[in-house]
């Protein structure tokens, strides 16, 4: 089947995605996401691109900083307060139970 005309750009396959653009973190798309990475991500609310630099190995499914986070702060994920930061995070850095941590109790 021939290619859409309508592809001019190049396609690239995102290594993280954030759903809104209030999130302040992203997850983690792809295996294998290494510390020194520029990631390419994605806002699927809008469809803009954005890049990060992955501080830390970050494995598929977890989240990453997409901005500076002090201990306090909420982290956002699809628009939503998915828990409070704990310890501060570094953009670029992983966001997993070591540093976050639900509200509900």
């Amino acid at each position: 089947m021939p290619q859409s005309a309508g592809r001019d750009k190049e396609e690239r396959i995102p290594h993280v995605l954030a759903h809104n653009s209030a999130d302040n973190v992203a997850v983690v798309v792809i295996e294998g996401l290494s510390a020194g990475t520029t990631a390419f991500g994605v806002i699927t609310e809008t469809d803009a691109p954005f890049d990060v630099q992955v501080k830390q190995d970050i494995p598929i499914g977890h989240k990453v900083a997409l901005k500076d986070l002090k201990a306090g702060d909420t982290a956002i994920k699809y628009g939503q307060d998915v828990g409070r930061i704990v310890k501060d995070v570094a953009k670029g850095e992983h966001v997993h139970i070591h540093n976050l941590k639900t509200k509900r109790w």
